[in-house]
């Protein structure tokens, strides 16, 4: 299977479908800056923001705006970081979950509307299965695979390969696959919402 080919019109129809049917809204857009653009849109003023690590988001310049500090919202991971006592910055971590706006990419996107997100660490996944009431992935449609089956393996097969040798690079370490979530839908009702921003271009791995 190709990993690297950008999905057909057909095929963006069908996931756009499907996300639909588990409560997931997806948008699709053109470009990276058509992406930057839509995240800012969604996101209100005064909003908390929390955001995982991301090459997709690195991207499409989403983290060098939030670090510009240019933005009208609440960075909490800016305020992480700027605190250097290790207890209190260990507490601003934890409550960081509480963030009303997380951010991020998926690993593999389904045709039927699952979505999986890996972690070495597992500090974000609480955002993306409870605590978070809005949540935003964006996502190349080059990560739309038919079934979850194929997700898995694009995962195993093309993901972790490219994560690991991005990791030595950056901080001589490999990666590793702790964690694995498995996205099948938003429970109705639930008060949260979730949009993917399907880009019609390369990003990510």
């Amino acid at each position: 299977m190709q990993y690297s080919t950008l999905a057909t019109k057909e095929s963006i129809s069908k996931t756009v479908a499907g996300l639909k049917k588990h409560n997931v809204e997806a948008i699709v857009v053109a470009n990276k800056d058509e992406a930057l653009a839509k995240i800012k849109e969604l996101i209100p003023s005064e909003a908390s923001v929390m955001n995982g690590s991301s090459v997709t988001l690195e991207q499409i310049g989403f983290v060098d705006y939030l670090k510009s500090g240019t933005h009208p919202w609440n960075n909490l991971h800016a305020n992480i970081l700027a605190e250097k006592e290790p207890a209190k910055q260990s507490l601003l971590r934890k409550q960081a979950v509480l963030s009303d706006y997380y951010l991020g990419s998926v690993h593999a996107l389904t045709e039927t509307g699952e979505f999986i997100i890996a972690s070495n660490s597992g500090s974000q996944l609480p955002h993306i299965v409870f605590t978070s009431p809005n949540l935003i992935f964006v996502v190349s449609t080059k990560k739309i695979v038919p079934t979850l089956t194929d997700a898995l393996k694009r995962l195993e097969e093309h993901v972790v390969p490219l994560e690991d040798v991005h990791m030595q690079e950056l901080y001589g370490v490999n990666t590793a696959v702790s964690k694995i979530v498995i996205f099948n839908r938003e429970k109705p009702g639930s008060g949260r919402t979730v949009n993917i921003i399907l880009v019609e271009e390369d990003l990510g791995f």
